[in-house]
């Protein structure tokens, strides 16, 4: 359980208290609120920050700028959790085509650099099918999917380059090896997830 503390401006009597009570209690993850006039104490399980500020100013009131920290724990978690499965979903796409061509379509000669697109390609199409899975269960096919094509491009597109960058360094570039996984993937994760903790804890927006 997190604990969020915000100064309030714009409110004067009780009635102000319980309108933004009542706004903070809608929101999803919000356990419980203390709510003074001028102040908000918000205890909640993995609500943005951002979440919070707008639930506060959409009911009229207002919050003071706070400076933008990349100390947060919480947020750095949660960024994780989401590059994690960014990077599964990337990674069944980029390393299944490379892994076609170099142990099952061994007589098509195509370039190094067009397999490499190819995967990078298809490494993006299979981040957005995951994530369409994941969000369809919360939301309509349709809806679910237009959701996922608008999670963080350059997060996903930089997760690709640092894979496909450290293949190249270490095998020349489309080629699969035990050694060159952990590599790889390890380049994938940690490329945008500093990106990723940023997006999240200035615009509460996860890259998936």
């Amino acid at each position: 359980m997190e604990t969020a503390t915000y100064e309030v401006g714009g409110m004067s009597c009780q009635g102000c208290v319980t309108n933004l009570t009542a706004a903070l209690q809608a929101v999803d993850g919000v356990s419980s609120v203390e709510v003074e006039v001028g102040s908000a104490v918000v205890h909640h399980e993995g609500v943005g920050a951002a979440t919070l500020s707008g639930a506060i100013t959409g009911a009229g009131f207002t919050v003071p700028e706070s400076k933008f920290s990349w100390g947060d724990r919480s947020i750095w978690k949660q960024s994780a959790h989401n590059t994690k499965w960014c990077l599964v979903g990337c990674s069944v796409g980029d390393f299944g085509t490379i892994a076609f061509f170099q142990f099952v379509l061994t007589d098509v000669s195509w370039p190094t650099m067009n397999i490499m697109l190819l995967a990078m390609f298809n490494g993006l199409m299979t981040s957005i099918a995951l994530e369409t899975a994941i969000l369809s269960k919360q939301l309509a096919m349709v809806e679910a999917f237009k959701t996922a094509c608008g999670m963080s491009l350059i997060s996903m597109l930089a997760m690709e380059a640092a894979m496909n960058i450290v293949d190249v360094v270490i095998t020349g570039g489309a080629m699969l090896a035990w050694y060159t996984l952990p590599p790889m993937l390890i380049a994938g994760f940690l490329t945008p997830w500093p990106y990723n903790y940023w997006r999240l804890k200035k615009f509460d927006k996860g890259c998936c």
